[in-house]
Parts: structure tokens; sequence; C-alpha cells
């Protein structure tokens, strides 16, 4: 697998568990609710980041020509 999607796929994995993972605080009944609030907050600021981050990774390949857009329907 290519570097760059490698990078790609890692970082959506990250995304994703991420997002799993304030799924788990946010289901999680506990008595210390704050503490989970502020791990619920983490992870999904960490997953807005992340993605951000490869949405700009991903425009920035595409201006440097590491990535061509194809066309879809064949026309």
């Amino acid at each position: 697998m290519e570097p760059f999607r490698l990078v790609v796929v890692l970082m959506l994995v990250a995304i994703v568990y991420n997002l799993g993972a304030a799924l788990f605080s946010l289901s999680r009944s506990n008595r210390d609710a704050v503490v989970d609030g502020r791990k619920m907050v983490r992870s999904l600021t960490w997953r807005i980041s992340l993605s951000v981050a490869l949405f700009g990774l991903l425009f920035l390949a595409w201006h440097l020509g590491w990535v061509q857009p194809h066309q879809v329907g064949g026309r």
C-alpha cells in the first residue's frame, strides 16, 4: 500500500475510534458525569480535528497532483 493511502486509512481509523470512544462515554452511566462529559468532549474534539486535518491533507494532495479525481458515469 502506498504511503499516502496508508496515512488516509490510519486517519480514518483514528476518526472512527474517537467517535466510538465518545459514544462509549455518552452511554456509560456513572456517578461522575462531569468526568465522562469531559472525556466525550475531548474525543469529539479529536475527531473533528482529525477530520479537518484529513480534509486539508486531501486538498493539498489534490493541489500537488498526488491524487486525481475520476469521472462518475464514464462521461
